[in-house]
């Protein structure tokens, strides 16, 4: 059985409330259709006061932000390496990688946290590379590790000391010779000759290693014991133990844990791929930021293999209104009622755009030919993004569509439409309070028609007089706003929903020029009266493609 997936269901960024409301009621209605993902609403920006007051009047939490929907480090295939103790013997790690398959291991404390990592070039390199004999010592090389690099016994000393003073050596010589040679603490390789054990122990080694499993007398045990010197017995000839000694030692002397390169589950493959590409490693360690812990391993070659993350659009198909790195994700459906834009996908998708008033309207519709119950509060949220969209059915882009699933939404949601359409617009004209950019983001837009891009907010309000008020804050922060996203043109709709007309704020080289054109009339000092003209999706942005699309304005 395949995995459940997580797909998100989103809107436009600076959401209105369709695009809110819609994001949640189709995510609820794909999770009880019950396919085996996992829809989760999200927004791609901050709600606005409407918003939030329909949120709270029908208990539907503020769905969670996404500000990008990129493939992150997660989405990759982590490799479960295991962190392995600074202390693991050289031998073991290799004996690891060549079970596992891996090249690299993390070197972790025992809460988990990363120290280090050693890669299988290092393990070699510090094999043929040509060593001190006091190697082994400056690494405070645990005896248990020699005894099981060794396959060998410890008969006198204490396994759990380490071996941190003197050289290794091998007596080959006669102990006479042997004399010059053994310092105190050293290490001392030898055979079953009682006078070579004798004259090592004499000589104050610290550990003498006895090979072929020779026995050894219990004299050379007392005295070995009497002078602090550890005996370890093995099968392994003089050779085998010379060769396999350093390997013995820690992982934790020869590990990198320096300027390590790590990532974090949560970033962007984007984000890491260069500095991925510019660095030597096959591998590198996965971090939990937050906790600080070891999570797996990541190569280059898992960037091809990443997982998409999947999505679902509503009312909105233009990349310029998506989410970051749109392009990236895998889109799974579209849901929309406005003109088709620039967005592509690279794989067939499904797709419904009606033209109808408000995204719910056709949210609604899809409920009904599945046969899915509408809960009353389900319904509230689809009625209330129905009633915002068409500006109580007095925006010229509502249908009878739109008013017949607003009505039975209703019904079902117990609210009277009027009512609760005044108290809603009510509650989100409580702007005169707000920052320039809180109202001009409040429902804003981009638009790329033909080679100019165009940014259109606009902001409904019941009441003139705070419409005037806004105005005049707005006048000047256009200018702001069109030179900091490096716009042509942006406008401003101030929309009196009762007098069903509009305050056009008009900013950018060319933008009187387009007005007139699109509507026969020249701003005066920056703004435009419409009467009649509540709509951007159907009055506004059509009349402006239209007049840039004659040769006077491209």
């Amino acid at each position: 059985m395949a995995d459940k997936r997580t797909v998100y269901v989103v809107g436009h960024r600076n959401p209105d409330t369709d695009s809110i409301c819609s994001a949640i009621a189709y995510s609820r209605l794909k999770n009880a259709l019950g396919d085996g993902n996992l829809y989760v609403a999200t927004r791609a920006g901050q709600i606005n006061a409407e918003t939030e007051y329909v949120l709270n009047r029908f208990s539907a939490d503020i769905p969670v932000y996404l500000n990008n929907i990129g493939t992150r480090v997660k989405d990759m295939e982590i490799r479960k390496v295991p962190g392995v103790d600074r202390g693991l013997s050289l031998k073991k790690a290799w004996e690891l990688m060549d079970e596992i398959n891996a090249v690299t291991l993390p070197i972790v404390s025992e809460d988990n946290k990363l120290e280090g990592i050693i890669t299988i070039q290092d393990i070699a390199t510090s094999m043929m590379r040509r060593q001190d004999s006091s190697i082994l010592s400056a690494g405070h090389t645990p005896y248990k590790n020699i005894i099981e690099t060794l396959d060998g016994e410890m008969i006198v000393g204490d396994e759990n000391a380490d071996f941190d003073s003197g050289k290794v050596i091998i007596a080959a010589a006669n102990p006479d010779v042997m004399e010059h040679y053994i310092k105190p603490n050293d290490m001392v390789i030898l055979g079953n000759r009682y006078e070579s054990q004798l004259s090592a122990i004499e000589m104050e080694a610290g550990c003498i290693v006895i090979c072929l499993g020779a026995p050894v007398s219990k004299s050379i045990r007392n005295l070995a014991a009497a002078n602090n010197c550890c005996v370890i017995v093995t099968p392994l000839d003089t050779y085998e133990v010379a060769r396999l000694i350093n390997q013995s030692m820690t992982v934790g002397f020869f590990m990198k844990s320096e300027d390590l390169i790590t990532f974090d589950p949560y970033d962007y493959t984007d984000d890491i791929k260069e500095e991925m590409m510019k660095r030597r490693f096959r591998d590198f360690p996965i971090v939990d930021k937050k906790k600080g812990t070891y999570v797996g391993m990541i190569s280059r070659r898992n960037l091809l293999g990443a997982h998409k993350r999947a999505v679902i659009l509503v009312d909105h198909n233009e990349e310029a209104q998506a989410v970051d790195n749109i392009r990236n994700a895998d889109i799974l459906e579209v849901i929309d009622h406005h003109r088709l834009g620039s967005l592509e996908t690279f794989a067939p998708v499904y797709f419904r755009n009606e033209p109808v008033g408000s995204t719910a309207t056709i949210i609604y519709k899809i409920y009904k030919e599945k046969g899915v119950e509408v809960s009353p509060d389900t319904a509230g949220l689809l009625c209330s993004a129905i009633l915002s969209d068409t500006l109580l059915f007095r925006s010229p882009t509502c249908t009878e569509a739109d008013k017949t699933a607003a009505y039975e939404l209703a019904e079902t949601a117990g609210i009277d439409c009027e009512k609760f359409g005044v108290e809603m617009f009510t509650a989100g004209s409580n702007l005169i309070e707000k920052t320039p950019e809180e109202i001009f983001y409040q429902d804003y837009k981009k638009f790329e028609v033909g080679k100019i891009t165009l940014g259109v907010g606009q902001i409904n309000s019941m009441s003139e007089k705070e419409l005037s008020a806004i105005k005049e804050k707005m006048l000047n922060y256009v200018a702001k706003t069109c030179s900091e996203h490096r716009l042509d043109m942006v406008f401003f709709m101030l929309t009196d929903i009762i007098t069903e007309s509009t305050e056009l704020i008009c900013y950018g080289d060319g933008a009187d020029e387009l007005c007139k054109e699109a509507f026969g009339k020249t701003p005066v000092n920056g703004c435009l009266t419409l009467g009649g003209v509540v709509s951007r999706k159907k009055q506004l942005i059509p009349a402006f493609m239209s007049a840039i699309n004659n040769e006077g304005i491209v």
